[in-house]
């Protein structure tokens, strides 16, 4: 579905009995539906955007009332939407989609409250008989305003055929909170002779003229209406039904170049421009300690006060020397320090730090290696990255500055490289560094990630790639922040990353949930 469509009326009756996203009656006129045109644009401007919103309801009532005709040719492609939104939305979310049709899309999301824009009466009557659970909304994607916000809002297959993508994009904002993510598919410009082929040969209805915009259009408009394109990715290489084909096609080979470059659609994932968070929260800086007894003084001594100030909690890890002693002394010798201390039941830095970020109380939750390898000094440097709103998940980076000689062995600086290219390939967003240990989130982002990561299951013993993982499928800005990685100045390293080929295992495993979805 194209666009937001409408029945035979004229445009003075848009505004005729519908829905509110409550579900009440409501009343509405050309003036109040389109407040943002009437004066601005001129007679002759408004005539002529009202000239092709008529045209457009028009061929949109007939294509309601001849849909039975096309749903076969229309099925596999449909089909494959769904599940790419099913992807990248977890069900029980607030969702709302512009040019909804009859709610097929959003009604496969499963949304604890979802609402539908479209402005085609007849095809809003097929959608209350169809998925009588949604709340329908008539009314025009260029001037809609429900005054709620809503964590997701789609925007599938009408960006082609909008009088004026810039003033959508903008009421689109307007409905979204910080947290918020705008989701569109566009079809890329390589289908445009495709499309007539099939249009020709009456596999196709025949579309009206379409903008076929590219991708570095979407993100200029989606700049300029104060939103921020997070990442991309090109779907569906076979739109028809076939079975077997149809899963090659759209699951593997389009992900691959140069198959990708001949895909159907883009999807465009945005949010709103980065806004600074003015309360200062507290922040909780979790430390995983296996045989680090020499370095717990120093943590204490010099991990920063932050925002409303420091929780400190040190996770101690079945140490083969006095870690645990050493955490109660220098604890019972400081008593101003707002600190905790417990011991891991299980096994492994990731099970440490799901301890540490299970106990703290602090919305900020960030990880310290023990080994202080990272320098606690460059945590402030972490907190305001989040504070600006810059980044949502802050991702400490060792492979910028010089290292010191014994910091990183030459095959462990090799294996980081070759990581740092897949996690960016398979994750969609610059990840230079994967195993730097210092990584900070929100605690409300990290309960989102820890509520679904089932849905990887336990393939992370080390804590970084679970992090990873969880903030790329739930669309967190990440954002890398360079610092200088330092030589441990006591003990030995106790984690052996490269043995039985773990990291290969989970980087194939994590492609079979993100990348070939």
């Amino acid at each position: 579905m194209l666009t937001a469509k409408g029945d035979d009326s004229s445009l003075a009756e848009v505004g005729s009995p519908g829905k509110d996203p409550m579900g009440t009656s409501y009343q509405g006129t050309v003036s109040e539906l389109q407040p943002a045109i009437a004066k601005p644009l001129g007679d002759e401007r408004t005539a002529k955007f009202a000239a092709y919103t008529e045209e457009r309801r028009r061929y949109w009532t007939k294509f309601a009332r001849t849909l039975p005709r096309w749903e076969r040719s229309r099925t596999g492609y449909q089909q494959r939407l769904v599940e790419i939104y099913s992807f990248l939305i977890a069900p029980g979310m607030r969702v709302l989609e512009i040019g909804c049709g009859r709610g097929d899309l959003i009604a496969g999301l499963k949304p604890s409250y979802g609402v539908g824009v479209d402005f085609c009466r007849a095809m809003l009557d097929l959608g209350h008989q169809r998925n009588p659970g949604l709340n329908f909304v008539e009314a025009d994607a260029h001037t809609f305003d429900l005054g709620e916000t809503f964590d997701y809002i789609i925007v599938a297959d009408l960006v082609n055929d909008l009088w004026d993508i810039q003033q959508v994009m903008e009421r689109i904002a307007r409905h979204c909170h910080p947290g918020t993510r705008v989701i569109l598919n566009v079809y890329s410009r390589l289908w445009e002779v495709p499309r007539r082929i099939a249009e020709a040969a009456g596999i196709a209805k025949q579309l009206l003229t379409q903008n076929w915009v590219v991708v570095e259009d979407l993100r200029n408009l989606l700049y300029l209406s104060n939103l921020e394109l997070i990442r991309q990715t090109h779907e569906i290489l076979w739109p028809f039904w076939a079975p077997g084909l149809k899963e090659l096609a759209n699951r593997y080979l389009v992900k691959l170049t140069p198959f990708r470059w001949l895909a159907m659609s883009n999807i465009l994932i945005a949010r709103p421009m980065a806004a600074p968070v003015w309360q200062e929260p507290v922040v909780t800086v979790v430390v995983p300690a296996r045989n680090e007894e020499g370095n717990i003084p120093q943590i204490v001594d010099r991990v920063p006060q932050m925002g409303a100030g420091t929780e400190l909690i040190f996770v101690e890890g079945n140490s083969t020397d006095d870690t645990w002693g050493a955490i109660q002394r220098e604890l019972a010798l400081r008593p101003g320090v707002r600190a905790k201390a417990f011991k891991q039941s299980g096994k492994g830095k990731g099970d440490a730090v799901r301890k540490g970020f299970q106990e703290a109380s602090g919305d900020v939750l960030m990880i310290l290696d023990a080994d202080l390898t990272v320098a606690p000094e460059d945590l402030p440097r972490f907190y305001e990255a989040w504070r600006s709103g810059h980044a949502e998940f802050v991702n400490g980076v060792r492979l910028v500055y010089p290292m010191e000689d014994r910091a990183m062995r030459f095959f462990n600086h090799v294996g980081n490289k070759f990581f740092s290219l897949a996690f960016s390939w398979l994750l969609g967003q610059n990840i230079k560094d994967s195993l730097c240990g210092t990584k900070v989130l929100s605690r409300q982002h990290y309960r989102m990630i820890a509520a679904n990561r089932s849905y990887f299951g336990e393939i992370d013993p080390f804590g970084d790639f679970d992090l990873l993982f969880g903030a790329a499928k739930y669309n967190l800005k990440i954002v890398d922040l360079p610092v200088r990685y330092q030589e441990r100045v006591w003990g030995e390293t106790n984690i052996r990353r490269w043995s039985h080929g773990m990291l290969l295992r989970m980087i194939v495993k994590a492609t079979k949930k993100i990348k070939f979805v």
